[in-house]
C-alpha cells in the first residue's frame, strides 16, 4: 500500500471529522463564538458538506440521538406479547445508556458544554422528550384496553427517562468514572419493581357476602369484610378469607 493510500484509510469519515473539529473548537474558543464556518475550515471541507450531516450547529453536539433513537424505535417495534412492557422499555433506555458508554470522554465533554449553553440545554431536553414519546407509544399499545392504560402508560415512560436520566448524569459529574451500567440497572429496579407486571388493584377493604356454607352465615344480609394489606401476596388473602368464614 502506497503512503497516500495509507493516508486515505486512516482519514476518518467527514461526519467523525466535522464532529472532533467542532469539540475541539468549542473547547477552544466557546459554543457561541464558533461558527459552522469555524468549524469547516478546519475540518477541511465545504459548508454544503456540514449540512449534508447536521442541519444545524446543535446538532453536532448531539450527532448519535437519531441512531440511537431508531435503533429503540425498531427494538420496541420487535417486542412481542411474551415481554413484559415495563421490562421491555427499561431495556430499551439501556440503549440510550450504550450509545454514551462508548465514548465516555467525548460524552463527558458533551455533558460539561451543554451545562454552560442554555440554547444546548433546551435542545437535549426536545431530545429527552422524543425519547420519551417513543416509550410511551410503545406502551399505549401494550396497556390499550385497560383501567388508565394511557395514563399508566406515559406515567411509565417518563419514570423510565426520569430514572436513567439521574443514573447518567451522576455518572458523567463523575468524569465517567465507575459502572455506568450498573447505576442504570439499580435506577431501572425502581420503576421495575413500581410499575412491573399487571397493575395492581386499589388499596381498600374486600366486601365478600353473601357468605355460602351454612350455619347463621347462610342469611343473605350476612357479609364479610376482610382488611388486607395492598403488597399481600393472595395466598395470604385467601388464608385470611378461610380464617373469617371459619374453615381453618
Amino acid at each position: 500500500m502506497s503512503s497516500s493510500s495509507a493516508a486515505t484509510a486512516a482519514k476518518p469519515p467527514m461526519r467523525e471529522a466535522l464532529v472532533a473539529a467542532a469539540f475541539q473548537l468549542f473547547l477552544e474558543r466557546g459554543y457561541e463564538q464558533t461558527t459552522v464556518d469555524d468549524i469547516v475550515t478546519l475540518a477541511g471541507v465545504g459548508r454544503r458538506s456540514f449540512f449534508r450531516y447536521f442541519p444545524s450547529k446543535e446538532d453536532v453536539v448531539f450527532p448519535d440521538h437519531e441512531r440511537c433513537l431508531a435503533d429503540m424505535t425498531a427494538f420496541l417495534a420487535a417486542g412481542g406479547e411474551e415481554h413484559e412492557p415495563v421490562r421491555r422499555v427499561c431495556d430499551a433506555a439501556r440503549l440510550v445508556l450504550r450509545m454514551y458508554a462508548e465514548n465516555p470522554t467525548f460524552s463527558v465533554q458533551r455533558y460539561r458544554l451543554t451545562k454552560q449553553v442554555p440554547g444546548l440545554r433546551a435542545y437535549e431536553l426536545s431530545v429527552v422528550w422524543r425519547y420519551e414519546r417513543a416509550l410511551a407509544e410503545y406502551l399505549r399499545g401494550r396497556f390499550a384496553g385497560r383501567p388508565d392504560g394511557t395514563l399508566r402508560a406515559d406515567v411509565v415512560a417518563a419514570a423510565v427517562v426520569a430514572a436513567h436520566n439521574n443514573a447518567l448524569r451522576s455518572w458523567l459529574r463523575s468524569d465517567g468514572l465507575g459502572d455506568a451500567g450498573a447505576a442504570v440497572d439499580h435506577a431501572l429496579g425502581y420503576v421495575q419493581k413500581a410499575f412491573g407486571g399487571a397493575p395492581e388493584p386499589a388499596a381498600r377493604p374486600a366486601v365478600i357476602g353473601p357468605v355460602p356454607g351454612g350455619g347463621p352465615r347462610d342469611r343473605p344480609e350476612d357479609v364479610v369484610v376482610l382488611a388486607c394489606r395492598r403488597d399481600a401476596p393472595l395466598w395470604r388473602v385467601v388464608q385470611e378469607l378461610e380464617a373469617a368464614l371459619g374453615r381453618t
